[in-house]
C-alpha cells in the first residue's frame, strides 16, 4: 500500500544493487513483466511496435521487444536517439536485441497491433517538444492501443500532471510499488489500466525506499486501516458505538443534513441525533424513523446540547448556511472538545479564515475532519501555502493539515487525504457516477459515524472514503446520494467478509 516518490525509487534499485541483485536482472524482470502484458494484449501473430527512450525505461523497451520475438509475435522497435549513446544496463538489453532498430519519429512511425511505450519513465523532469513530441502527438492520433512501460511517457511521476503532452495508454505497467504519477489526476486516466510488477527487488531494498518517502505516503485501502476499523463484540451497543450529532439548515435546507445524518448511522454509529430549527422539526420529522431530533436555533443551544457527553462527534456544514451563525457553532463544538467533520458551508464560512478555524480545533483540542472539494479549498485555504502556484495535490493537502491542525479531506476523482504530521494516502477506489447531488454530504456522514466508534481522524477519513467509493462502485449508472446509505449493509459485509 505504500506509494513512492521517483527519488525513493531510485533509492530501492540502489539498495537492490548494492544488495547483489545485478542491475540487468532487475531489467530483464521488467521487460518480461511487460513482455507478458504485451502478449495478452497482442492477437496471435500480431505485430508490436516498441518505442525505445534513451534510458533505462527503453531498455526495459528492448528486452520486451526481445522476448516478443521469441515467443513469435512480429516486432518493429523504434529508438529515439542514437543507439551508441545508451549506457549501462540499457546498452547491455539493445546489445541482446539482434533485430534492426528503427528511428522513433513520427513520420516513420510502423503501423502495428499494439504500440509499446518504453520512451520515458516517471523521471522525466521537462516538458518535453521538438521530435518526442511530435512523436507523443502521432500515437496517440493513430488511435491504435498502447501499453505503458512504468507511466506513460509525458506524465511526471510524482505528481501525475503533464509535461506539455503525454501518452494515452490502455495498460501500464510499473514496478515495485505505485508512485504518485499512477494514482493522481491526469496521470491516472493516462494509465488507463494498472498493473505492479515485483522485479525481485526484494523487501530489504523497499524498506530503504519506504525509510527515504518520509512522511509515509499510501495508496488508500482496507490494508491501511484496518486495525482500527470498528468491530463488534458480545458487549457491543448502542451506546458503545458513540453518538453522532449531525447539524441540521433550515426548512427547505435539510435534505443534505439528512443526507450525512443517515450516513453516519449505516456505517455503524450507535445513535444519530440531527439538531434542527424548530421550523424545520417538521419537515425532517417527516423523513426520519430511526434518527432522533433535537431542536437547536443558535449557538447557545448548540452549547447546551453539548453538555450530554455521550454525543461525542458534531457534523457541520451540509444546508447550513454561510456567515457568522456557522462559525459560531463550530467555535462552540470545537471549544467542547468534539470530534468534529465539516464540510461545505462550515468551510465557506470561514473563507480566508483558515488560522481563525485552525485556532478554534486548537484550543478545544478537537478532533477534526475537513472535506473540501477544490472550490471549497480554495477558498478556505486561498492565500497560503495549501494554495502556492504549480504545487501538486498531495504536498497542498499536507500543507492545508499542517495549517489547519485537521485532517483534510481534498475531494476528487484522486481524493488525497493527510494528516497535520504528514502522512497521505491517495484514494483511486470510486468512480464518476459519485459526482452526484448530495454524494459529499453522505461522506461527512460516513467519517463522523465511524469517529463516533472512536477510529482515529486520518484512518476515520482514509476508511469512510473507500467506502464511498466501494458503494458507488457497486451501484454504477444512475446512482444518486440516497443510494449510497442503502448500500452500506452490502460494502460492510463485504469487507467482513475478507476477513477484515
Amino acid at each position: 500500500m505504500r506509494v513512492l516518490t521517483v527519488a525513493a525509487m531510485r533509492r530501492v534499485d540502489a539498495a537492490a544493487v548494492d544488495g547483489g541483485i545485478p542491475g540487468l536482472r532487475l531489467m530483464e524482470a521488467a521487460g518480461a513483466a511487460v513482455a507478458a502484458r504485451a502478449a495478452a494484449l497482442l492477437p496471435d501473430g500480431g505485430r508490436a511496435v516498441v518505442l525505445c527512450g534513451p534510458g533505462n525505461n527503453g531498455g526495459d523497451g528492448f528486452v520486451a521487444a526481445r522476448l516478443l520475438t521469441e515467443r513469435g509475435y512480429a516486432v518493429d522497435l523504434c529508438l529515439l536517439g542514437d543507439r551508441a549513446a545508451l549506457t549501462g544496463d540499457a546498452a547491455l538489453a539493445a546489445d541482446a536485441w539482434t533485430g534492426p532498430v528503427h528511428p522513433a519519429t513520427a513520420a516513420a512511425l510502423p503501423s502495428g497491433d499494439l504500440v509499446i511505450d518504453a520512451l520515458f519513465g516517471a523521471g522525466l523532469s521537462r516538458d518535453l517538444d521538438g521530435v518526442a513530441r511530435a512523436l507523443i502527438e502521432a500515437v496517440n492520433a493513430g488511435g491504435r492501443p498502447v501499453l505503458a512501460v512504468d507511466v506513460p511517457s509525458g506524465v511526471d511521476g510524482d505528481t501525475g500532471a503533464v509535461r506539455g503532452v503525454a501518452i494515452r495508454a490502455v495498460e501500464t505497467v510499473t514496478f515495485v510499488a505505485f508512485k504518485p504519477g499512477h494514482l493522481l489526476q491526469p496521470g491516472r486516466s493516462l494509465c488507463g489500466r494498472r498493473h505492479l510488477a515485483d522485479i525481485g527487488a526484494g523487501e530489504a531494498a523497499l524498506e530503504v525506499g519506504c525509510a527515504a518517502a518520509e512522511p509515509p505516503l499510501h495508496r488508500n485501502g482496507p490494508d491501511f486501516w484496518a486495525r482500527v476499523f470498528p468491530r463488534l463484540t458480545g458487549e457491543s451497543h448502542k451506546y458503545t458505538r458513540g453518538h453522532a450529532l449531525v447539524l441540521s439548515g433550515p426548512a427547505t435546507k435539510t435534505g443534505a443534513a439528512r443526507l450525512a445524518a443517515r450516513g453516519a448511522l449505516r456505517v455503524g454509529a450507535g445513535l444519530v441525533t440531527l439538531a434542527s430549527p424548530t421550523a424545520a422539526l417538521a419537515e425532517n420529522a417527516a423523513q426520519l424513523t430511526a434518527i432522533m431530533l433535537r431542536p437547536c436555533e443558535t449557538a447557545d443551544d448548540l452549547d447546551d446540547l453539548l453538555t450530554d457527553e455521550r454525543l461525542n462527534v458534531v457534523l457541520a456544514g451540509p444546508g447550513l448556511g454561510t456567515g457568522e451563525p456557522t462559525r459560531e457553532r463550530v467555535a462552540v463544538a470545537a471549544a467542547a472538545g468534539r470530534s468534529l467533520v465539516l464540510d461545505a458551508d462550515a468551510l465557506t464560512s470561514f473563507s480566508g479564515q483558515a488560522p481563525l478555524l485552525a485556532a478554534h480545533i486548537a484550543d478545544g483540542e478537537s478532533r477534526a475532519v475537513l472535506t473540501p472539494h477544490e472550490g471549497e479549498f480554495a477558498r478556505l485555504f486561498g492565500g497560503t501555502d495549501a494554495t502556492a502556484e504549480g504545487a501538486d495535490k498531495v504536498s497542498r493537502t499536507r500543507a492545508a493539515a499542517a495549517l489547519s491542525g485537521a485532517v483534510v479531506v481534498l475531494k476528487g476523482s484522486d481524493t488525497v487525504i493527510a494528516s497535520p504530521d504528514g502522512r497521505a494516502a491517495i484514494n483511486d477506489h470510486g468512480t464518476p457516477y459519485l459526482g452526484t447531488a448530495g454524494s459529499g454530504d453522505v461522506l461527512g456522514g460516513l467519517i463522523a459515524g465511524l469517529l463516533a466508534q472512536g477510529m482515529p481522524p486520518f484512518e476515520a477519513a482514509a476508511a469512510a472514503v473507500w467506502l464511498h467509493g466501494d458503494a458507488g462502485l457497486r451501484h454504477g449508472p444512475g446512482l444518486i446520494a440516497e443510494d449510497l446509505p442503502e448500500l452500506m449493509p452490502a460494502v460492510l459485509g463485504g469487507l467482513f467478509d475478507a476477513a477484515l
